[in-house]
């Protein structure tokens, strides 16, 4: 059997993919993944190991109308690339995970008649994804809210969002070994995503002294790269402080880090909530406000609503709500375990597993 992901355009279509393929592989299956050549995709999914096939997709600008034909001729001609490539290596299916690149190699496969399935990792479906969904065979959903408007609900599977192994392979001891947390520290990890978060930075600056003035907590803090000048200027922190407060640009040690972690702070992007609720983090939530149709805050909201998180909204980041929200989170050990429980009740652990056997159900029919 063999079975083509496609995503592309940010780490949060491609990790799923790449979690599901690790499950596929593990069983047996053959996996191609079919992404844009410039994307990011064209170097995480070489260095995981699969065969990668670059085909050209674009979006348009709406508030520029003219954009719309080279963005259709682009997607018309990979199409046709993509149906030769298939002839080629004559796929069982196809799964799309968001990203215009998913288009052209769905439709190629239509046309061939190779069964589709889409996997949406936000409460609000995508542009791609919702145009594919129509005619898809199964549509896998993180939230039940994102399959509303879907006229098939028969077709419609609630899997989670698959994490990689690598997120749950890593040990509390490992984590605390690399990063150099003491065993009976209490660790706090701040992460605006790969991109950073300048309000959550500054806001954690201005909150330096009422932090650090918890004598047995130790911070993680991974500013992004382009903010980690401004924050270590902003925090000035001393020699001794800078042994409790790491500043971090950016890691390649996440499942390290969320495995030695007590607590977290973080944006509520599809693939965060997904690594976050699968560690089962209690997460202090601050949705990024200026996400397509407010997703982050409707994912963030699922996670609240189960018990397994707090959420802050942006513009209330450097209030004193924020500020008594963390600090409660930080000496509360009752209310930790409370939110720690719930998460581990959301089952995330299991989410690439189930998209597994819906994938080879669709390819096997």
């Amino acid at each position: 059997m063999l079975i083509v992901l496609s995503g592309g355009g940010t780490a949060g279509h491609i990790n799923p993919a790449l979690a599901l393929a690790e499950v596929l592989i593990s069983r047996g299956v053959d996996v191609m993944y079919a992404g844009t050549p410039g994307g990011i995709e064209a170097r995480l999914v070489p260095e995981a190991g699969l065969e990668f096939k670059g085909f050209e997709a674009g979006g348009f600008n709406r508030n520029h109308p003219l954009t719309l034909p080279k963005s259709l001729a682009k997607i018309q001609k990979s199409t046709k690339a993509a149906r030769a490539w298939f002839n080629q290596i004559q796929p069982d299916a196809v799964v799309g995970f968001g990203g215009y690149v998913c288009i052209p190699v769905a439709r190629a496969a239509e046309q061939m008649n190779i069964p589709v399935v889409v996997h949406e990792q936000n409460s609000v479906m995508g542009m791609a994804n919702a145009y594919l969904a129509k005619r898809a065979q199964a549509v896998c959903l993180t939230y039940e809210h994102a399959g509303q408007a879907l006229a098939d609900k028969t077709k419609m599977h609630i899997t989670g969002n698959p994490v990689r192994a690598q997120v749950f392979d890593a040990t509390r001891e490992s984590g605390r070994a690399h990063f150099s947390i003491p065993e009976d520290a209490l660790m706090l990890l701040i992460t605006g995503g790969s991109l950073g978060a300048r309000h959550i930075n500054s806001a954690l600056a201005h909150l330096k002294d009422t932090l650090l003035a918890y004598e047995n907590l130790y911070i993680v803090h991974i500013t992004g790269p382009k903010e980690l000048d401004s924050v270590k200027e902003a925090l000035s922190l001393t020699p001794d402080e800078q042994a409790r407060w790491q500043l971090l640009g950016y890691t390649d040690h996440m499942g390290d880090a969320m495995a030695a972690a007590d607590l977290i702070v973080s944006r509520a992007g599809a693939t965060s909530l997904a690594e976050i609720s699968a560690r089962a983090l209690p997460a202090l939530l601050v949705p990024f406000p200026y996400a397509t149709e407010d997703h982050q805050t409707m994912n963030a909201q699922a996670c609240v609503e189960a018990g397994a998180a707090k959420m802050i909204a942006d513009a209330d980041v450097e209030s004193e709500q924020f500020a008594q929200t963390l600090c409660e989170l930080i000496e509360s050990a009752e209310q930790r375990q409370s939110m720690q429980e719930a998460a581990g009740q959301r089952k995330t652990m299991e989410a690439a597993e189930r998209l597994a056997d819906i994938v080879m159900n669709v390819a096997q029919r």
